[in-house]
């Protein structure tokens, strides 16, 4: 079934949910700057807005748009700002 997530004050939600073999998240987020941790690799594709991201091997930020994607290591923090509210789909491996 679904479970619901709630992050940074409600600035940030999702909901669980199995896809084909994974497990996986979509979800919204508003405008604001977060720092996410990672229990597993992480595949996140833009649905709509567009994401600056800032992976941990970097020291630059660099934008997703809609229908992009990008991939996290395992065990990571990782940088987000959102600039307009955007939605999001994520799929753990």
């Amino acid at each position: 079934m679904f479970k619901s997530n709630e992050y940074f004050d409600g600035k940030v939600k999702s909901i669980a949910f199995s896809s084909e073999n994974k497990p996986a998240t979509i979800g919204v987020m508003a405008v604001g700057e977060y720092e996410f941790g990672t229990d597993s690799i992480e595949i996140m594709t833009v649905v709509s807005g567009s994401m600056d991201i800032k992976l941990p091997d970097s020291n630059d930020w660099k934008t997703f748009q809609a229908g992009e994607s990008f991939e996290v290591a395992k065990g990571v923090k990782f940088g987000v700002r959102i600039e307009t509210e955007t939605s999001y789909l994520c799929l753990y491996k």
